[in-house]
């Protein structure tokens, strides 16, 4: 009698969706009664000791500390095996601006929800649609809805490490500029890094976050070699890896650090140049495509058509 109302396809569409909603749920409840953070929030609002115990910056925190130990906790099936593919991704995701310890299971945990929802959406989809009659051309929207949903992290990873990337690309000749002339002016490394950060940090905020940071590890007492090769690896630049790599070698043999930045400037400025110029190579060639598919057809309707128009009138008329 429920088919006579409703129909097949619609009941199993919602048996799915429910399933998947039974499933999600049950996750949350499970991981919800490991950590007892509501209960401790609704005391500590139920008793509050001042105005300001009420409003701790803390429990803003906590409206996401559900959702990310999920994600920490469904990222076990799609966790690297082995160290080196774990450092890797770590490296990738601190070039995208995610340096927590527990970004890389964030990340796969997300993916990982990430692939189930879009599973549950082609499994409807495709009951919705074909029902109980599966073949192998009604399958095929599942394997696409599968695979954007396992690809779609990484292509965002991907993009947002790429911008990211671009952007300390852009802003660096500009600190370094202002580097060099810091330290010939007499200031030593630390104190021109933290010269920079000061006068950059409104126009150039993520490779003053990255100088910032290697300035606060100088200061709490890591070597200087570390501090420069973790800031070429966390950045994923090669123009900062041979800034990195130039004061290291600088600071190793004590060479002047102003003589080797000078170098690396105008390196950098000849390396900017030449890429400008390379794209201005490109730019015929790129332009062919846009004139063969966009403007030559309207130039060759303007000039041919009213001839054609003519030609097959004269044709009628014989």
């Amino acid at each position: 009698m429920l088919f006579a109302f409703v129909g097949q396809n619609e009941v199993i569409y919602f048996g799915i969706f429910g399933a998947f909603v039974f499933g999600v749920w049950s996750v949350l409840s499970f991981l919800s009664n490991r950590n007892s953070r509501a209960s401790e929030r609704l005391d500590r609002l139920s008793r509050p000791s001042s105005v300001s115990d009420m409003e701790d910056p803390k429990l803003n925190k906590e409206r996401f500390q559900g959702v990310m130990e999920t994600a920490k906790a469904l990222a076990g099936p799609l966790m690297p095996k082995t160290e080196l593919e774990q450092s890797q991704l770590k490296v990738k995701l601190a070039n995208a601006g995610f340096r927590s310890e527990s970004a890389a299971k964030v990340y796969l945990g997300l993916r990982f929800i990430t692939l189930l929802v879009f599973l549950a959406a082609g499994l409807a989809y495709t009951f919705q649609q074909n029902g109980l009659n599966l073949t192998f051309n009604s399958l095929i929207p599942l394997g696409v809805m599968v695979g954007v949903g396992f690809y779609m992290p990484s292509l965002i990873l991907w993009y947002l490490r790429k911008k990211r990337q671009e952007a300390i690309f852009l802003s660096l000749p500009d600190a370094l500029d202002l580097l060099v002339v810091c330290v010939e002016s007499g200031l030593g490394l630390d104190a021109a890094l933290r010269k920079v950060t000061d006068e950059m940090k409104d126009h150039a905020k993520i490779i003053c976050e990255e100088l910032s940071l290697a300035n606060f590890q100088l200061q709490m007492g890591r070597p200087r070699r570390e501090v420069l090769h973790d800031l070429g690896v966390r950045t994923g630049v090669d123009d900062v890896r041979s800034l990195a790599a130039i004061l290291i070698q600088a600071d190793r043999f004590g060479s002047s650090i102003a003589q080797a930045l000078r170098v690396q400037s105008d390196s950098m400025r000849t390396r900017r140049k030449q890429l400008a110029e390379e794209k201005a190579a490109k730019t015929a060639v790129q332009l062919i495509f846009p004139l063969v598919l966009f403007i030559f057809p309207g130039i060759f309707v303007v000039l041919v058509g009213p001839a054609a128009i003519q030609i097959y009138e004269t044709m009628l008329k014989k």
